[in-house]
C-alpha cells in the first residue's frame, strides 16, 4: 500500500495529497561502511631525512611558538630527472567499444545536495528544516520541507540505494539549534528567542511536509527515499551517530588532559643554479 504525504504550499492553506512512495515496499538501504567513531588504523610513519653533518653548509636557528626551528642549507642532492611526458594512447575502435560497454554496465550515481537545521527541544520531539537543491534540465530548483526525521543521523553516510533502486550519494551541510540554549543565550543579551513554527507530525515513522517550492517527480522520489532510508535504518544510524559523538567527546577529553606540545622542526634545503638559456632565446637583459 502506497504511503501518502501531505504537501503544504505556502501560497495557500490548502493541503494537497501527493503520493510520496514509488514502490509498494520501500527498499532504501545503506551501502558502504557507516562511520561509527571507530578510529582508522594508524598510518605508517613517514621516512625521515637527516642530512649528514659533512653536507651541512650553514645553520640558522629560530625560537618560535615554544619550539626550535633549525634551518640547514645543505649540499645539493642529485635527484632523478622528472619523467618524460608520453604521448596519449590512441584508442582503437575496438577499445572504444569496450569502454562504452563497461560504462553502460556501471550504475549511474545520483547526487543529492541538502542543507539541514536540526531543532532540538527538551520538551518536544526533534524536527528538521531541510533545503533540497536540484538541477534538472539546466534549471536550479530549491525545495524546503519540514521533517520529523533527525537529519543529524544521516550526516556522513557513505551512500545508499534509493527506494526505486537508484544508487545515491549525498552531500549535506547541517547544524543544530537547541531551544533551551538559544533562550538562555539571548536572555543574557536582553532579547527573546522566537522559535520557528513547526507543523504537527503524526507519531510513528518519519515523514515530511513541503513548505516551499514545487518538487519534480525526481525530487519527490529523493525526499521520500531519504525518509524510507531513515525509517528502515534508524537503529543503525542512531548507533553510529552515538558512536561518533562518544568518540568526539573522548578526543576532546584526551586533548584537554594531554594537550599536544610543540615539537622542534628541522628544515633542510639546497640551492640550485638555473640552467643557462640558449643564446637564441629571447628575454630582457
Amino acid at each position: 500500500m502506497k504511503r501518502i504525504n501531505l504537501l503544504r504550499i505556502l501560497c495557500g492553506v490548502m493541503l494537497i495529497p501527493v503520493l510520496g512512495a514509488l514502490a509498494s515496499e520501500p527498499t532504501a538501504h545503506l551501502i558502504g561502511k557507516l562511520p561509527d567513531g571507530t578510529p582508522p588504523p594508524p598510518q605508517p610513519p613517514k621516512p625521515g631525512f637527516i642530512a649528514p653533518a659533512t653536507d651541512i653548509l650553514t645553520t640558522d636557528t629560530i625560537r618560535e611558538g615554544g619550539r626550535t626551528i633549525t634551518v640547514h642549507e645543505i649540499a645539493p642532492i642529485d635527484l632523478p630527472p622528472p619523467p618524460e611526458v608520453t604521448a596519449p594512447v590512441e584508442l582503437t575502435p575496438a577499445m572504444k567499444q569496450r569502454l562504452a560497454e563497461l560504462r553502460a554496465r556501471q550504475p549511474k550515481i545520483h547526487n543529492l545536495s541538502l542543507g539541514a537545521t536540526v531543532y532540538r527541544d527538551q520538551d518536544q520531539p526533534t524536527r528538521t528544516l531541510v533545503r533540497y537543491w536540484s538541477r534538472e534540465d539546466d534549471q536550479f530548483n530549491t525545495i524546503t520541507f519540514w521533517s520529523s526525521a533527525d537529519f543529524s543521523l544521516l550526516a556522513g553516510i557513505p551512500g545508499f540505494i534509493a527506494s526505486d533502486g537508484r544508487k545515491c550519494n549525498m552531500m549535506i551541510a547541517w547544524g543544530i539549534q537547541d531551544r533551551q540554549r538559544n533562550v538562555a543565550r539571548l536572555a543574557k543579551l536582553g532579547r527573546t528567542y522566537t522559535a520557528p513554527v513547526i507543523p504537527e507530525f503524526p507519531a510513528g515513522k518519519a515523514t515530511f511536509v513541503i513548505t516551499s517550492g514545487t518538487p519534480s517527480a525526481t525530487a519527490l522520489a529523493d525526499i521520500q527515499s531519504l525518509h524510507d532510508l531513515y525509517n528502515n535504518e534508524h537503529d543503525k544510524l542512531q548507533a553510529a551517530y552515538q558512536g561518533r559523538q562518544q568518540a568526539r567527546l573522548a578526543r576532546e577529553a584526551e586533548l584537554k588532559a594531554n594537550p599536544p606540545q610543540p615539537k622542534d622542526i628541522i628544515l633542510s634545503h639546497w640551492r640550485v643554479q638555473p640552467a643557462a638559456k640558449p643564446e637564441n632565446e629571447g628575454g630582457a637583459r
